[in-house]
C-alpha cells in the first residue's frame, strides 16, 4: 500500500496534518493543564487527572497506533520522537538541578547552591491522590505513593512537552533545534506568572529564576537536538518503514 493509499484510509485528524497536529498538541497539553486547573480553582488536580488527563493520554496513544497501522506513520513517529526527547530532556533538566537540591537537603556548600527544587514532586502526588498537605510539611511526611506518583507526573510533563514541541514544529528535520530552547524558556517564563511559587511556598528570588530558567534552556537544548538528530536518522518523512527509535 502506498503512502497516499494509507493516508486515504484514515481521517485527516488522525494524520500528521495541521488539524491532526493540533489534536496531538491539545491532548498532550492536558498534562500541564492538570496543574493549572488546580491553581486557578477550576477543579482539583485529582479530578482533572482522572477525568481529563488519563482519557486524553489514552486517546493520544490510540491515535498514534491508528496512524501506525493504517496511516503513513508520520504522526506515530513524531509522537515517539517527541516522547523520547522529552523524557531525555527531563532527565538532563533534573541532573542540572541536582547540586542545588543536594545542597538544600544536606545543608552543605554556599547558600547560593541551596534550593529545594524537588520539593514540589511529592506535593504533585498528594494533589493527584487527593491528600491534603500543609505549606511547611517536609518531604518525609508525604507517603511513598505520593512521591512515586509525583515523580511520574513530573516526567509525564517532560514527555508531553516533547510531543507538544513536535506538534508545533511539524518537521524536525526542517526546523532549527533552537526552537526547543524557545519553547522551554517560554514555558518557564509563563509558569512564573502563574501561582506556582506562592502555591508551593517557594521563595521567588533572582537565584531561583536564574537556576530554573537555565534548567529549562538545557531541557530545550536536549529536546531540540535529539528531535532533529533522531528525525534525520529515521529518514523521518521519506521512509515509510523506518519504525524503531
Amino acid at each position: 500500500m502506498t503512502n497516499d493509499d494509507r493516508r486515504m484510509a484514515i481521517p485527516p485528524l488522525f494524520q500528521w496534518t495541521p488539524p491532526g497536529r493540533a489534536v496531538v498538541f491539545f491532548l498532550a497539553a492536558s498534562s500541564i493543564w492538570c496543574l493549572l486547573a488546580e491553581f486557578y480553582g477550576l477543579c482539583s488536580m485529582r479530578t482533572f487527572t482522572l477525568g481529563v488527563l488519563i482519557p486524553a493520554t489514552i486517546l493520544l496513544i490510540v491515535i498514534a497506533l491508528i496512524d501506525r497501522s493504517h496511516g503513513d506513520r508520520r504522526l506515530w513517529r513524531a509522537v515517539l520522537v517527541g516522547a523520547a526527547g522529552g523524557f531525555l530532556a527531563a532527565c538532563a533538566y533534573d541532573l542540572f538541578r541536582l547540586p542545588w537540591v543536594i545542597g538544600a537537603i544536606d545543608h552543605v556548600g554556599p547558600m547560593w547552591l541551596r534550593l529545594p527544587l524537588f520539593k514540589v514532586f511529592p506535593r504533585f502526588g498528594a494533589m493527584i491522590l487527593g491528600q491534603h498537605f500543609a505549606p511547611a510539611q517536609t518531604d518525609s511526611q508525604f507517603t511513598l505513593l505520593a512521591h512515586v506518583i509525583g515523580w511520574f507526573y513530573h516526567f509525564s510533563n517532560g514527555i508531553t512537552f516533547g510531543v507538544m514541541y513536535m506538534a508545533l514544529i511539524g518537521d524536525a528535520t526542517r526546523r532549527s533545534w533552537l526552537w526547543g530552547i524557545a519553547l522551554a524558556a517560554g514555558l518557564e517564563l509563563a509558569m512564573l506568572f502563574t501561582p506556582y511559587t506562592s502555591f508551593f511556598a517557594i521563595r521567588l528570588t533572582a537565584l531561583f529564576v536564574v537556576v530554573t530558567l537555565s534548567a529549562h534552556i538545557i531541557f530545550g537544548m536536549v529536546l531540540g537536538l535529539y528531535a532533529r538528530h533522531r528525525a534525520e536518522r529515521l529518514g523521518f518523512w521519506e521512509s515509510q518503514e523506518a519504525g524503531q527509535l
